[in-house]
């Protein structure tokens, strides 16, 4: 019993890999994307590419998990979630008064440790700010707020 179980199992589990996953890749840079729109220093857009594109732009990197299923489901799930909330990639697009409120919002979350998400973290080390990169980007995000990001 325990044998045809696993057999089962496993059947299954070959089986799902063969569905397939969208894929949140572009090779251009839009336009509309956040850098096109603001100027930042190199060290600045680094950061922001390493720490957040993947979840928050029309570009992720997909790491080796990202092709195996059931966790390329959770991690698409999870990129479009961030893309609904801030989208770097069609940042051009929101108004005003949005680029404003997603810039305190960037501020707010970088500033209290919630973004990067810890989980993330785990598997992308280089993707953590720490304090003087938090305040290197706050300075920058606070600075653009200030002068209009368009």
């Amino acid at each position: 019993m325990l044998k045809k179980a696993i057999i089962a199992i496993l059947i299954v589990g070959a089986g799902i890999q063969l569905i397939p996953v969208p894929k949140n890749q572009s090779d251009e840079l839009p336009e509309t994307d956040f850098f096109q729109s603001v100027e930042a220093p190199l060290a600045i857009r680094n950061m922001v590419i390493a720490s957040c594109y993947d979840c928050h732009s029309n570009n992720t990197d997909y790491p080796w998990y990202g092709r195996v299923r059931p966790l390329a489901w959770f991690l698409q799930k999870h990129i479009d979630e961030g893309k609904e909330e801030l989208n770097f990639s069609s940042f051009r697009e929101y108004s005003d008064r949005m680029k404003r409120e997603k810039i305190r919002s960037m501020i707010s979350q970088i500033r209290d440790g919630e973004m990067p998400l810890q989980e993330y973290l785990w598997m992308h080390p280089e993707a953590e700010l720490n304090e003087k990169e938090k305040k290197k980007l706050i300075e920058f995000l606070n600075q653009i707020n200030k002068d209009g990001t368009d």
